[in-house]
Parts: C-alpha cells; sequence; structure tokens
C-alpha cells in the first residue's frame, strides 16, 4: 500500500490496530522461544530466508544464490515453501519442473527449475521437511520465507531488505508494511539489502540480466541488441523491472504492472503489441507457458553477492552441516 512508503495521516488512523498486532506477535514469539508453544526441530540444519516487511524484497533470488553456493562447496539442499497461491490438491507436494504452477506455485517452480534442487511446498513447513527427507538426502534444509513461522526451529536466519523501499514508515500492520518491530533485525545472522546498502546492511545483493529467452523457441538474446520492447511484471515491486530495463538503454512503449503471485490468462495480454517484444520476468514466464506467443521472452537475474561476511555466512552454514553428521 503506497501510504506504507510516505508520510501518510492514514497511517497514524490505524496505529491502534499496529499496537494490537504488535502486543499479539510478540506474544506468541514468546510462547514459543520459551517452550510453552511446541516447535518442530528438524534432524539437518535449517536455514530461513525470509523478511521483516510484506512483498517482494528478493527472497527467491536470494534462495537460488544460496543453493548454488552451497552445492559447489559439495552440499546437499532441499527447499521447502508454504507455496502462497498454490491450488495444490494435496500437501506436501514434491515439486517437478514440469508441475501447473497453479499447483506448485510461482515461485517453488522457479526455484525448482532453477536449482535441479528438490523443492516440497506446504503450509506444514514440518510436513514439508518430512518428505524431503525422506525422498531426498540432505544436508541442509532452505526455507523460502518462514521468518515469522516459529514453529519451524531455525539454525541461521537470512533477512532481506528492498533498499529502496527499506521498512518503510517503520510501523507494523495494518499501518505499515512490518510484520515484527524493526528491532527484530539485531536478532537474525545476516541481512542482505536489495540494490544498494542501508543502517542494516551485512551484504548488498544486485539483481543482474544478461540476456532474454524466448518462451516459444527458447532463442537467447543478448538484452543489449533489444533497443525498444513492451513491458509487464507480476511481482512484489513491478516497478524494479521495469527500471532495471530502462538502466539498459531499452525504450518501453508500453508498461503493465501486476498483482504479485497474479493468476494469468491470454486474455490479460490483448492489450499488447504482438509485432514488438514483450519482456516480463522468469516467475511471470513459468505461468505464461501454456499461452506464450512468438514475441514474449523472459529476462534471468542472477544474484550477486560478495564480501567478508558473505563467506562467513557460508562457513557457518556448513560448519552446522559437518556438525550434524
Amino acid at each position: 500500500m503506497n501510504f506504507w512508503y510516505s508520510n501518510s495521516k492514514i497511517a497514524y488512523l490505524l496505529l491502534p490496530f499496529s499496537w494490537l498486532f504488535s502486543l499479539i506477535s510478540s506474544f506468541r514469539r514468546f510462547l514459543f522461544k520459551s517452550g510453552i508453544l511446541k516447535s518442530y526441530r528438524c534432524p539437518v540444519p535449517v536455514v530461513i530466508v525470509g523478511n521483516l516487511s510484506v512483498g517482494g524484497n528478493g527472497k527467491t533470488p536470494v534462495t537460488i544464490w544460496l543453493v548454488d553456493q552451497l552445492q559447489q562447496r559439495g552440499i546437499n539442499c532441499g527447499v521447502i515453501s508454504r507455496g502462497y497461491g498454490s491450488k495444490s490438491d494435496y500437501y506436501p507436494r514434491l515439486v517437478k519442473i514440469d508441475d501447473d504452477p497453479i499447483q506448485s506455485g510461482d515461485e517453488p517452480l522457479l526455484i525448482a527449475k532453477r536449482t535441479g534442487v528438490p523443492v516440497c511446498i506446504s503450509p506444514n513447513r514440518q510436513q514439508a521437511i518430512e518428505l524431503l527427507l525422506k525422498e531426498h538426502d540432505c544436508d541442509v534444509i532452505i526455507s523460502d520465507d518462514g521468518l515469522q513461522h516459529y514453529k519451524l526451529q531455525r539454525d541461521i536466519e537470512i533477512v532481506v531488505m528492498d533498499a529502496e523501499r527499506g521498512l518503510g514508515n517503520g510501523l507494523l500492520l495494518p499501518a505499515g508494511p512490518l510484520r515484527e518491530n524493526a528491532s527484530r533485525l539485531k536478532t537474525v545472522d545476516f541481512v542482505i539489502t536489495n540494490g544498494a546498502a542501508n543502517a542494516y546492511t551485512d551484504a548488498v545483493m544486485k539483481l543482474v540480466p544478461h540476456y532474454a529467452i524466448n518462451l516459444v523457441t527458447g532463442e537467447k538474446r543478448l538484452l543489449s541488441e533489444i533497443k525498444q520492447a513492451q513491458a509487464m511484471a507480476g511481482i512484489g515491486n513491478p516497478q524494479r523491472f521495469f527500471t532495471m530495463l530502462q538502466g539498459l538503454n531499452i525504450e518501453l512503449n508500453k508498461i503493465q504492472a501486476f498483482a504479485d503471485h497474479q493468476a494469468y490468462s491470454a486474455a490479460l495480454f490483448n492489450a499488447f503489441d504482438k509485432n514488438q517484444p514483450l519482456l516480463m520476468t522468469e516467475k511471470d514466464a513459468v505461468k505464461c507457458g501454456k499461452f506464450s506467443q512468438q514475441n514474449w521472452w523472459y529476462v534471468p537475474v542472477d544474484a550477486e553477492i560478495s564480501g567478508q561476511k558473505t563467506t562467513a555466512l557460508l562457513d557457518k552454514i556448513i560448519m552446522f552441516t559437518k556438525d550434524n553428521k
């Protein structure tokens, strides 16, 4: 909501509800931390990749990057997700690369396709982990989202934050975008900011595009070869995608922002010019394959995260996996 990121009077009208939300969420966390409410301890280390605020912050690229880094170091990874937006007939569900995204959810399907590691979705994360470990040899479980899911014990917590939007007005839901108070950042292991550094940063993530891939033919084209195009995005912050393309000197003649996790149909694309390239995110592309057109292209991005603290984080995760064996 726009008023979360501006000096709006609407936020102050909602403050009493935010105070109530804060009280309930803090008390709930206390109950789990004190053991009054039961939580699940996974037999292998668990790494949470989550966020403090609602909306797209870049968790999925971080999850893919983390899997890639650990695989390079000989660590077998499994990924769990709530599967937001999924309408599966059953849970837990192991995601297959040829799944219907309506069944598996767009982000879990994207992670499975990009990484090749086992991915399991379920609102019950314990059940997702148990199925993963039954079917696959995993040294570590990476949870895509779930920072506030205290039913699941964790060994490492990574928070991803959009550097441009930051913590918004700093208020909790519904007056602001936060799920927990900003002080929660002091208790996590690592903070990755998407795009630039801020006061909380341990490492900066840059999302780097190199080429576009045609949804129908699979042809790759360098983005430097595309001078004019249309663009659409159904992610947490669509403007970030449009700005990235414009920064590559691509003139966008039409842009269309959809809701995050938008369910697509062919009719939604009738307004686009079929004689000009239509660029979309990889997350959008996994939901458009069945009715894609010759002029549709998706732009995969690679997360670049580096620095001494990043190396220390990876070493810490590896240490947990070795201690567990």
